[in-house]
């Protein structure tokens, strides 16, 4: 009983090496596609210094999106609140979390968060 799983083991390593190894061969990578494979984080070059100065408005979009693609999808249930619910109610919810989100682009454009500036 050991004979055979160790033999199914042999086995499995080989069939998996030679996987491998065909793999590595049939590959269309080369020097050219290295380039390609290299981390990009925020156009930062990966090779250089990790210290340079990073742009917080970088930042502040991507906060500004993600709290918008969250409003987004928490107006899906209201749409679909419209067919079940009174109708003034539907109107008042959807009027005050309108009014949120109004009032949120509006303090962002105060804040000059909308304005792309260096």
């Amino acid at each position: 009983m050991i004979i055979l799983m160790m033999s199914i083991m042999i086995l499995i390593f080989f069939i998996s090496n030679i996987v491998m190894f065909i793999s590595v061969i049939l590959s269309k990578k080369s020097f050219i596609d290295r380039e390609k494979s290299s981390p990009f984080e925020c156009g930062f070059d990966p090779k250089s210094s990790a210290r340079i100065p990073f742009s917080l408005h970088f930042f502040l979009i991507t906060i500004i999106f993600l709290i918008f693609d969250v409003e987004i999808a928490l107006i899906f249930p209201i749409i679909y609140l419209f067919k079940s619910v009174n109708f003034f109610i539907w109107m008042k919810t959807s009027f005050f979390f309108i009014i949120i989100l109004l009032l949120g682009v509006y303090h962002e454009w105060n804040q000059n968060m909308l304005t792309w500036t260096n």
